[in-house]
């Protein structure tokens, strides 16, 4: 009986000393997406703003609540292929944490893909936001960016959206 619970936790203070990884950040799901964009190519050159929020304040300006942030990446195209060059992640102070891609990216038409900002994932604050820069062909429809912010927490859920602004 001492031997199980001696075991039972030590294999909890194993788990509870591995570092999670933030699922957002993980690079395999970018380079299969990789596009080679020729400079042949006559592609329109846009860039878009889109608001995220990782925490909201709650009661007061001092107590803060933890959300998940789903940012939608979605070609509203029917016929066209579009690139996404850069995805870059900024905090409240407009500070850049990361880049989401090191090599542009493809999203064929009507295709979608996500980038998750976990609810532990709280470095971009209360006004974190995006900022995209992308190419499309002559006359194609333009990128749309959406952000789908949600927690649960016991009975009660929260959940909204933010859409881009085209900036450049």
């Amino acid at each position: 009986m001492k031997i199980n619970a001696i075991l039972f936790f030590v294999f909890l203070g194993i788990i509870s000393c591995q570092k999670k990884e933030i699922s957002s950040i993980n690079e395999e799901n970018w380079s299969k997406r990789k596009a080679v964009i020729s400079t042949k190519d006559s592609l329109e050159y846009g860039k878009s703003y889109l608001s995220i929020y990782s925490q909201i304040y709650s009661v007061s300006e001092h107590k803060t609540h933890n959300l998940t942030a789903m940012v939608s990446l979605r070609n509203i195209s029917d016929t066209d292929t579009i690139y996404v060059l850069q995805a870059t992640y900024h905090d409240t102070h407009g500070t850049s944490l990361r880049n989401y891609f090191k090599a542009p990216i493809y999203l064929a038409p009507l295709e979608t893909t996500e980038i998750i900002i976990d609810e532990v994932d709280i470095s971009g604050g209360t006004g974190s936001n995006f900022i995209f820069e992308w190419k499309i062909p002559k006359d194609c429809p333009e990128p749309l960016f959406e952000g789908i912010m949600n927690s649960t927490v016991g009975q009660q859920g929260l959940s909204f959206t933010t859409q881009s602004l085209r900036i450049k």
